[in-house]
């Protein structure tokens, strides 16, 4: 309670805009494990307490006009006293750019509003406890809502009756905003800068402006954070993307195939919903309505063509341009988190949408560790923060939020800046704190990279199309592997994390792969001697063989658990033909493997197969963290494409012939996982 107190003083005096300088406050107790210790406690009972206004006073749909005339829609949530009048006190403000339609927002708000229905639901939510059963991953989802998730999505009345202004606004093109979705592109990002500099210059804003937001509103953040407006003091993005081609969009260069059709129907579905107030007041925009109407499916038919034009030729530019590293879209979705100069709290999820990304904007971000933040569960897109909240386990999402704005924001000293700075869920394992991860960790905690080669010497492990080892020495085999394109991946975790996790749900496919392995190629290890941690990106090189022009390769990496279940690590995939490594943006092990081969993914750097000839790939995995107990085994799965997270447009997959693809043994062109590891492995 004394930490609680002298945080709530403290934001008490910098609501009434004393200056950051005056602030000298004894520190807060630095905070200690993956909770936070006596600091996250107080982070906990500042967020829960009773804050410093009682009320929340709602603006509703407010315009703000961007550069080219186009007139955005933002709903501006103020403290309010007791009778429910908007307070005289500039404030910090914290803006999100949602293309979900702030209604949406809203709907989800409204539960908040309602004097004890809120914090019961989400009482209900975070205590849920489904482990153990069929449906544990629906207890996760249920989970992730009441630890923040939804007050991240909407908006946290609690931070905003604590003195905070929040800003919700509809990009353009979505909700009742005017003008045509941009889609993250540039039009879009140039909104995003201009809507920070106009809250920054409204009366209720002191000019310090975070932003926050999950999924899209979290890539949103990152995109503005790279162009540094001024007013941007710092960021509190859930489950970003930087490298959205590689991401979600062609993942190795295959089409989010499960994922996309889905969000992008979601989206134009929910751009066409009417502000009925405005029809009721007869002040209906009808410039919205023709901008519905010029642009009504956006992106939906570059979808459509990519899966029914048999050729480039009559392929729609726009699903070009997707392919193609040198055009100006795509660059649009590749973004530079090193350009990032301020304060970022990064969470993400090893089996998130956007988990190859999110490691890799931490360790990118120029400013000191402590300033930067990652958190990384075990989680999928829909589902993270899950565990959180508990003892031993990290802070609730919108616990962390608001130590975090405390501290940019108002100047708090409350030591959110000394947590981590990387808190990691281990798979297999339980959560940890370190100084850093891949690339960043300091020598005494990384990993070090060692290749296992792929053997044809059967395991005795698996029930797959092909049974074979991962050996820790070089080994003289010499035969060919074969797999064909299947649908056993339907039931596998890149299923379920190509749904964005809604597929988590349904444990057996999600949490093993001894159904997805059926038509695929296995290699495990010998048992590990003692209990040994990966920690790090992985990349797989494959001597392989192709029937045709071109195939769709897929990889896991699995921890083999005595039992035989087999549990999926992290996963890559690549088209053949687009094999070629972007060398700039790789990275390399000690011993000058790949440790993450980033491939260009582009049609002018595509390089057909010629059937029957050796061609090698080098495959980049995300990085994970995980433990592998005493007697579990470390596998590689092999698979033939990788139906529905990925699926080659229509072109690309007639130039695979959807014929059989061969893994070549041969030991002058060896086939391995370069893999980080660190422990005795007995291997």
């Amino acid at each position: 309670m004394k930490h609680a107190l002298r945080v709530t003083v403290l934001a008490t005096a910098t609501a009434l805009l004393v200056p950051l300088s005056a602030i000298t406050a004894d520190a807060a107790p630095a905070p200690i494990g993956p909770d936070g210790g006596a600091a996250g406690a107080a982070w906990t009972a500042t967020e829960d307490g009773q804050q410093q206004y009682p009320n929340v006073f709602i603006e509703w749909d407010v315009p703000i006009t961007m550069s080219d005339g186009t007139v955005l829609k933002g709903n501006v949530y103020h403290p309010a006293d007791a009778s429910g009048r908007p307070i005289d006190t500039p404030t910090p403000t914290v803006l999100n750019m949602t293309p979900y339609t702030k209604l949406v927002s809203n709907v989800a708000d409204s539960a908040f509003a309602i004097p004890g229905l809120g914090d019961a639901l989400v009482n209900v939510f975070r205590n849920i406890n489904l482990s153990g059963t069929p449906i544990s991953g629906f207890g996760e989802l249920l989970n992730a809502a009441g630890n923040g998730e939804l007050r991240n999505f909407s908006v946290d009345r609690q931070l905003i009756k604590s003195g905070y202004t929040q800003v919700v606004v509809d990009v353009r093109g979505t909700g009742f905003s005017q003008g045509e979705w941009d889609m993250l592109r540039q039009r879009e990002q140039q909104d995003t800068v201009e809507t920070i500099d106009w809250t920054s210059k409204q009366g209720w804003s002191n000019g310090r402006i975070g932003m926050n937001g999950l999924s899209y509103s979290a890539i949103n953040q990152v995109q503005a954070a790279e162009k540094n407006p001024p007013a941007l003091k710092t960021i509190f993005p859930i489950v970003p993307g930087s490298d959205l081609i590689d991401d979600v969009l062609a993942p190795g260069g295959g089409f989010g195939f499960n994922f996309i059709p889905l969000w992008l129907s979601a989206i134009n579905g929910m751009k066409w919903l009417p502000d009925l107030a405005s029809i009721a007041q007869g002040k209906f925009d009808f410039k919205w309505l023709q901008d519905r109407a010029d642009d009504p499916f956006t992106y939906l038919d570059v979808f459509m063509s990519a899966y029914t034009s048999t050729d480039m030729n009559t392929l729609d530019p726009r699903a070009k341009a997707m392919l193609d590293d040198l055009s100006s879209e795509r660059q649009a979705w590749l973004g530079d988190p090193s350009r990032i100069n301020i304060p970022t709290f990064v969470t993400g999820g090893w089996h998130d949408l956007f988990t190859y990304s999110e490691s890799k904007i931490y360790n990118e971000i120029s400013v000191p560790a402590g300033q930067k933040q990652l958190l990384m569960g075990n989680t999928y897109h829909v589902t993270s923060g899950s565990e959180a909240g508990h003892p031993g386990l990290p802070p609730r999402l919108d616990v962390l939020q608001r130590a975090w704005f405390d501290k940019w924001l108002k100047g708090i000293d409350n030591g959110v800046d000394k947590y981590g700075p990387v808190t990691l869920r281990q798979q297999g394992g339980g959560w940890i704190t370190q100084g850093g991860f891949g690339e960043s960790a300091p020598s005494e905690e990384a990993a070090r990279y060692r290749r296992m080669y792929l053997s044809s010497q059967r395991s005795g492990t698996a029930n797959s199309l092909y049974d074979g080892s991962l050996t820790g020495d070089a080994n003289g085999d010499t035969d060919r592997i074969s797999v064909s394109m299947g649908l056993t991946t339907l039931c596998s975790n890149d299923a379920a994390q190509g749904s964005a996790g809604i597929l988590s749900i349904i444990d057996g496919c999600a949490l093993d792969s001894r159904v997805a392995e059926i038509n695929g190629l296995t290699f495990t290890s010998a048992p590990v001697a003692e209990a040994t941690t990966v920690s790090g990106p992985i990349a797989v090189h494959l001597n392989t063989v192709q029937d045709a022009a071109d195939a769709y390769w897929t990889v896991t990496v699995n921890d083999v658990a005595p039992d035989g279940k087999s549990t999926v690590l992290t996963s890559g995939q690549l088209m053949a033909s687009m094999r070629r490594i972007d060398e700039a943006n790789s990275s390399r092990s000690d011993s000058g493997d790949y440790t993450d081969p980033r491939a260009f993914t582009s049609l002018d750097k595509s390089e057909p197969t010629v059937p029957g000839e050796a061609t090698t790939l080098d495959i980049a995995l995300s990085g994970t963290e995980a433990l592998l107990q005493p007697g579990h085994r470390l596998r590689v799965d092999v698979f033939a494409g990788n139906f529905p997270k990925g699926l080659p447009i229509l072109p690309m997959l007639l130039d695979t012939g959807l014929k059989p693809q061969h893994v070549q043994l041969d030991p002058n062109r060896p086939s391995f996982v370069n893999i980080p590891v660190r422990g005795n492995t007995g291997w």
